[in-house]
């Protein structure tokens, strides 16, 4: 046996030496160390020697088996070495071409213009408020002071769950829950998603929309004229005109539809404005002593403004875009303009 054992060593060592590449090693171990590798197979048999031959022999083979795996071990590390330097010297690199650009993500336009609306109010004084999108009839319309037969009730305006629940249809309603839990002064904007049966160039089924409320005593509407001038101004730039126009709302009284001179064309006259040089961008107006009444307030104490805007027409405006579907269309040409 510890001829056989010998032999064993010198074959090892020399087939070892002939081993050109890590696939090689890899046989060899399987060939001596595998589960019916020569050297396996050896100690597998150690049973059937006469007890003074045992310990012997196995110290011998497993001296062998140690060697053996540490000259494949070095010779394993060796060849991969060989490889890797092939491998470098075989491939080569003009520094004269351009890189490979690497695609850094965008914050998406209606993100930073939702953003950049709710750090004017805050730093204002108003807080952030959020409520459900999917609402009940009460507060999408009648806490609104929305009549039964309201035209906006339709099924052509309103996506209907239930009877009862509806996907909203402004962020008004946030305004209703808010005063409910909460008493006067209340200054909070309430920015989210909302939902309308309307779908073309300038309209989506889906868009976002930020709504604010001021309640305390003595508010006025010169109070709501001096805030948006100045919402106005950081928004789009300390030349941007605004006008008020006369305009109705359920829950407002009175009411008013806002107008900027239009950024395109700085109030001259173009296609965006049809050449009036005005372009709509929310809705306001004096919180409408009804609505105060339906949360518990004192109508006769409190008064308070509202104000609605689209953020997809801001955005539209702020970022000279043309067609509300690019917001919806995840295309990364559009997106990555954006930062």
């Amino acid at each position: 046996m510890k001829e056989k054992i010998d032999l064993l060593r010198r074959e090892t060592v020399e087939l070892i030496d002939r081993c050109s590449s890590p696939e090689d090693i890899e046989s060899l171990r399987i060939r001596y160390l595998g589960r019916k590798g020569e050297l396996s197979i050896i100690l597998r048999s150690l049973g059937a020697l006469p007890s003074d031959q045992r310990r012997v022999v196995g110290q011998a083979v497993n001296s062998l088996k140690e060697d053996f795996q540490r000259r494949l071990d070095s010779r394993r590390s060796s060849l991969e070495a060989k490889q890797e330097q092939q491998v470098l010297f075989s491939q080569t690199a003009d520094v004269t071409l351009p890189g490979v650009p690497h695609m850094r993500g965008r914050r998406h336009p209606i993100s930073l213009t939702m953003s950049c609306i709710a750090d004017i109010f805050t730093g204002l004084g108003f807080v952030v408020a959020e409520g459900p999108e999917v609402e009940t009839d009460y507060y999408n319309f009648a806490a609104l002071n929305f009549p039964a037969d309201h035209p906006a009730k339709d099924m052509q305006a309103t996506l209907y769950i239930t009877d009862d629940l509806l996907l909203r249809t402004h962020t008004s309603p946030v305004q209703i829950r808010v005063m409910e839990r909460q008493r006067p002064p209340v200054r909070c904007i309430m920015p989210g998603r909302v939902y309308r049966c309307d779908s073309d160039v300038s309209h989506s089924p889906m868009f976002h929309q930020v709504e604010g409320l001021l309640v305390d005593e003595g508010v006025s509407f010169g109070d709501l004229k001096g805030i948006l001038g100045f919402f106005v101004q950081r928004m789009f730039g300390s030349a941007t005109r605004l006008r008020f126009r006369p305009s109705f709302f359920p829950f407002t009284e009175p009411s008013a539809e806002i107008d900027i001179s239009c950024v395109i064309c700085s109030g001259k006259g173009c296609r965006v404005c049809k050449e009036t040089g005005w372009v709509e961008i929310l809705g306001a107006g004096m919180v409408h002593p009804a609505v105060l009444r339906g949360v518990g307030y004192d109508a006769e104490r409190y008064t308070g403004y509202a104000f609605g805007m689209g953020v997809e027409r801001i955005a539209m405006l702020r970022y000279r875009i043309d067609d509300i579907r690019l917001f919806f269309e995840n295309d990364v040409r559009f997106l990555e303009q954006f930062s």
